[in-house]
């Protein structure tokens, strides 16, 4: 019996053996989580170069003609319940989003979550880097960006309202924007994970993510250029599962051994074996060449005696 091979990989049987100790994986993240936190804590008070730099960072926009902040800003002022929902959205969908994103591709990709998680961590470690070694005030805090801190005056806001004694996070961390290299990631992570047809609405996420970030003045556009710039060279260091086409799968060997790997790894039956073992495909009668009469043997010229002469 012939067995044709799918071409998309099934939602039902996830490569459970990839699947890393789920202790280990929420110790893991929990303490890059935990590591993350102290190092914006330990980038606090450095006020007055935060300031110089959100100088010089609003001027270089200006300078590359992008779109004014207060723009997008001016947008949502004119509804309060439209600006206290992109408030929620900067506030409540940030972790939980990225947190329910790695649980469903550990449950149901885990190649793919072990993927995803080397890339946020990466990403991550890059961008406490970045706060590190350049700290920046928001554009809610610049004076000459004459932007709103929405947070504050319409709530709800994750930020104290004094930066400077913020215990709870790091106000001068806005480059570049984590908010947005996350909400990046799920999306692409979701896109390659599945098959659907409206998987590509996960772009949804991050463009209303940059949306939300720069309406509330939290983070200017170059601290989105530039988280997904540092996404784009972590992608193409870790390469996503699957990405390396050998040439069997131009022939679509590929397929049809990874079809026989499968049935042999639930039936027990090494696949070789099987192969093997398997009797030789019959042709069928109608296209069967009738066997050839063997060839006569030439007809060989009687010698020459010299008799007739």
């Amino acid at each position: 019996m012939t067995t044709y091979a799918r071409t998309e990989p099934t939602d039902q049987e996830p490569d459970i053996r990839a699947r890393p100790p789920l202790v280990r994986e929420f110790l893991l993240v929990a303490g890059l989580f935990l590591a993350y936190k102290l190092g914006r804590r330990a980038a606090n008070g450095h006020v007055e170069e935060a300031f110089r730099n959100a100088g010089n960072v609003w001027d270089l926009e200006r300078a590359l003609h992008l779109p004014g902040e207060g723009a997008v800003q001016g947008l949502l002022l004119h509804s309060q319940p439209l600006i206290q929902a992109a408030n929620t959205y900067y506030a409540a969908v940030h972790f939980p989003a990225t947190a329910l994103f790695l649980v469903w591709l550990y449950w149901r990709r885990p190649l793919h979550y072990l993927w995803s998680r080397r890339v946020l961590a990466v990403l991550t470690g890059g961008a406490l880097v970045l706060h590190l070694v350049f700290p920046l005030a928001p554009p809610r805090m610049l004076p000459a960006a004459g932007l709103v801190d929405t947070g504050q005056v319409y709530g709800p806001t994750v930020y104290g309202a004094t930066p400077a004694t913020d215990t709870m996070a790091n106000q001068f961390a806005a480059m570049p924007s984590l908010h947005v290299g996350w909400a990046v990631m799920v999306a692409v992570g979701l896109i390659a994970a599945t098959r659907s047809r409206w998987r590509w609405l996960w772009l949804l996420h991050p463009a209303i993510t940059l949306l939300v970030v720069v309406a509330t003045a939290n983070h200017y556009w170059l601290d989105a250029i530039v988280v997904v710039a540092m996404l784009a060279v972590a992608l193409a260091v870790l390469r996503m599962p699957g990405s390396r086409m050998d040439p069997g799968a131009r022939t679509g060997m590929r397929t049809r051994t990874d079809a026989m790997c499968a049935e042999a790894m639930r039936t027990g039956v090494d696949a070789r074996t099987s192969v093997a073992a398997s009797p030789p495909a019959r042709i069928p009668a109608e296209i069967v060449v009738p066997d050839q009469a063997p060839a006569e043997a030439p007809v060989r010229a009687p010698a020459d005696t010299g008799a007739g002469r």
